[in-house]
């Protein structure tokens, strides 16, 4: 894969301005083509600011139905997703960017190893925003130079409503998951957006492809989706295990398994997989490390030992008591007894957060006359409300007869 900041990149702009040369926009937008695969961007396309279309539409319905859960910040001046032109008045095209990062293996496949924790294609290896939001920024200098016009960059933090714009660019279409998907890469594209103030000619939208195929809505572990093109995030695993902040609800608990970090379950099961391509960049790949973590690995890392095993990883901003109770959640699952003990230390840890799904967990493992014994010397000291409500609710439910450990 081509790196970033090339001579070319950073050169043919200022050159071109320097010697009084105006590119007309189509001769433009062939050389910010180059540009962008040069950097390793794989698919590009150029669509309108009003793209957007219903959208919008379906984007307040989801508000309202307060589908997005915690996440407040997505119900923050919602008109700013709804219209690019609200979120920058002088946008005349907005350029759309895909980056693959197919992984080398079935995500689906990891689910079988109960004692492994599965973490999310996309972090296994570094955070993506730093690794594309550089290769934007030097694609985005390079327009300005050649352009002389103003442009904004967006990866994923901005509110701007990628995938629809992406359909509108040509990058593929959004499928019954919500999703991008692309006939050239599947389900692994990371988007970015760059914002011009330059008139360029505009790509032709993507079709839905997805036909009659409803594999996405079925694999769901927690039917997140209440119908095709609908997503309820307070239902997703990925929303659970990393935008929630409090206890994982009891519902979802056996359904998540060993996930400890998102869910791929919808992505990799889409059929159009068959034509995806590996990813090349190596700083996306996955770490050995975070292939398959031995879950009580895990469960021993302190907050120290979390950032430096995260280290550059979207994980570590969940930070360790998020993640560690995750982590509880799948030792609860592995139905290995021989897990009890990595649990039962964590009754007595600092975060209240990691002491409720560590009781939880010992539910799972132990049988009935143990756990009573746990909490019989927990619940004397434990100060922490939510905690003697996760002891009071697994006694009153937890069955009489368990193998012991």
């Amino acid at each position: 894969m081509a790196g970033g900041g090339t001579g070319v990149a950073d050169l043919r702009g200022p050159r071109l301005l320097n010697q009084g040369v105006k590119l007309a926009a189509a001769d433009l937008k062939s050389a910010l083509v180059r540009e962008a695969k040069a950097l390793g961007f794989d698919c590009i396309g150029v669509t309108d600011p009003d793209a957007i279309g219903n959208a919008g539409k379906y984007f307040r319905e989801f508000l309202d139905a307060g589908a997005h859960g915690d996440m407040d910040w997505l119900a923050a001046q919602p008109e700013r997703r709804m219209d690019p032109r609200v979120l920058w008045p002088g946008v005349r095209s907005i350029i759309m960017l895909g980056f693959n990062y197919g992984p080398d293996d079935d995500p689906l496949a990891l689910l079988e190893k109960r004692t492994r924790g599965a973490i999310s294609a996309y972090a296994q290896g570094d955070d993506y925003h730093d690794v594309i939001k550089k290769r934007l920024k030097t694609l985005a200098r390079w327009l300005v130079a050649a352009s002389g016009e103003e442009v904004k960059v967006f990866i994923d933090t901005a509110a701007v409503m990628e995938k629809p714009l992406a359909q509108a660019a040509g990058l593929g279409w959004q499928g019954k998951h919500t999703n991008l998907v692309s006939r050239e890469f599947g389900s692994w594209l990371f988007l970015g957006a760059i914002f011009t103030a330059s008139d360029l000619p505009r790509d032709t939208v993507d079709t839905d492809h997805c036909g009659s195929c409803n594999a996405c809505q079925e694999i769901c572990p927690t039917a997140a989706f209440p119908a095709p093109y609908k997503l309820d995030a307070r239902r997703c695993i990925s929303y659970l295990t990393i935008e929630n902040k409090g206890p994982i609800p009891h519902e979802f608990r056996k359904s998540i398994g060993n996930r400890i970090y998102g869910c791929d379950d919808c992505l990799a099961v889409c059929p159009w997989n068959k034509f995806a391509q590996q990813g090349r960049e190596t700083k996306l790949a996955a770490r050995a490390e975070l292939r398959a973590p031995s879950l009580a690995e895990l469960a021993r890392l302190d907050d120290a030992a979390f950032r430096a095993l995260f280290s550059k990883s979207p994980v570590k901003r969940i930070g360790r008591d998020r993640f560690v109770r995750n982590v509880l959640i799948a030792i609860g699952n592995a139905e290995q007894p021989s897990l009890a003990s990595e649990a039962e230390r964590l009754l007595d840890d600092a975060s209240p957060l990691v002491r409720g799904a560590a009781v939880w967990a010992m539910s799972q493992l132990v049988n009935r006359e143990r756990f009573e014994a746990l909490a019989a010397k927990a619940i004397g000291s434990e100060t922490d409300e939510t905690v003697l409500e996760e002891w009071d609710l697994i006694s009153s439910v937890m069955p009489r007869h368990r193998a012991s450990p």
